[in-house]
């Protein structure tokens, strides 16, 4: 692993330092969702508040928005005609800008302008970095952006947008044993240093396994490791609240609960990112890499049901794109070099070796929602 410099050094040890006060007022042991809140969002020393570089080249990993204007052009035709008649999008956690700044010169075109494009933004450092990025937009463009610190007050007409948001939420780690169910969290070994330490699951974690149990073909053996994110739901409802109308689009990596609890995938799906390596130790560097688990997409659409929504599509990255029409974005592509490079960013994000299976989208709609044809090329949601 590349080695992190001075200040870097220095932010580790300040999260390190609130770590050992947190667990040590806890008793000697915090879940591995309290963790991942220290360690990821901590004000000015968590992964996602602090400023250092997480996207592209310079950071730890590349999102489809980041790898290609690509995307954001199959998005703002797949959403288009969701936007018809003055309606608002609203983008989740916008990263760097790249996939509002591909939207709203894409929507443009296809004259399907949002009345507003809203960026719910948490992180201080990633909002001028937006802000720095759209500014070069055309004017027009650029005076339909407003930042919010929240969801919006009233709900919205329009399409919701979360780009690898879900996978971001905290998570809580459980191991199967003889006796039951045992919560996978975090203590303090040798010399200080956070490290894995099991206890029996408390109740409401208990339950939730015990129900999770009984909805699999076959049951969960002695010594299998998964990670539950209890907090998809109350997330997904509160999207739901926001929109009064229209559609919610969410891509992130994921499977239905069938195939995310299956018996072979035993040792979980919690991986980490840290200057572009993938590895599993969380507690390397905290609060300098990037900590998520797969997203539990049955979850997600039994959450928007519970509010309301129709699952009105569910497929795989690849699907979305070929139905959003990538191949007519390639076929806009202007000289030979640009040809070779935009085919290039495609076969990342279409390949299943690639992107392109691993990652899943879903339409979640309500009310008079346009019917996209980015969802027409497969549906797995009887995978849900």
């Amino acid at each position: 692993m590349p080695e992190p410099d001075a200040a870097q050094c220095a932010q580790a040890a300040a999260v390190l330092a609130g770590l050992r006060t947190r667990i040590s007022e806890r008793g000697g042991w915090i879940g591995f969702d309290e963790y991942l809140e220290q360690v990821l969002y901590a004000p000015g020393l968590g992964y996602y508040s602090a400023g250092a570089a997480k996207f592209g080249a310079a950071g730890d990993f590349t999102t489809a928005p980041e790898l290609s204007p690509l995307f954001g052009a199959c998005v703002a035709r797949a959403v288009a005609p969701m936007l018809a008649g003055g309606a608002d999008l609203l983008e989740l956690g916008a990263g760097s800008g790249a996939l509002a700044r591909a939207l709203l010169l894409r929507l443009d075109e296809l004259g399907a302008l949002p009345e507003r494009y809203l960026i719910l933004e948490v992180s201080a450092d990633l909002r001028e970095r937006q802000h720095a990025l759209l500014r070069a937009l055309p004017p027009p463009l650029y005076a339909r952006v407003q930042w919010l610190d929240a969801l919006p007050p009233r709900p919205l007409r329009g399409v919701i947008l979360a780009n690898e948001v879900a996978d971001a939420l905290p998570f809580q780690c459980f191991a199967v044993t003889a006796g039951g169910f045992s919560e996978r969290g975090v203590a303090l070994g040798a010399g200080g240093a956070p490290a894995w330490a099991e206890r029996p699951a408390a109740a409401p974690l208990r339950s939730e396994l015990v129900q999770l149990a009984a909805l699999l073909p076959e049951p969960l053996a002695v010594g299998y490791r998964g990670e539950l994110c209890p907090r998809l739901g109350p997330w997904l409802g509160s999207l739901a609240a926001a929109l009064e109308s229209g559609g919610i689009v969410l891509f992130d990596y994921g499977l239905g609960r069938r195939e995310l609890y299956h018996p072979q995938r035993d040792a979980g799906t919690l991986h980490c990112h840290y200057r572009h390596r993938v590895h599993d130790d969380p507690y390397l560097y905290p609060g300098l890499q990037d900590i998520t688990a797969w997203v539990d997409f049955t979850r997600l659409a039994a959450a928007a049901a519970d509010a309301g929504l129709e699952v009105a599509g569910y497929c795989t990255q690849a699907a979305f794109l070929l139905g959003a029409g990538i191949d007519a974005e390639l076929a806009r592509a202007g000289d030979d070099l640009e040809r070779t490079r935009r085919a290039s960013e495609a076969r990342q994000l279409l390949l299943p070796g690639e992107m392109g299976e691993i990652f899943k989208a879903m339409l979640l709609t309500r009310g008079a929602a346009a019917a996209s044809a980015a969802f027409a090329v497969q549906d797995l949601r009887r995978l849900l």
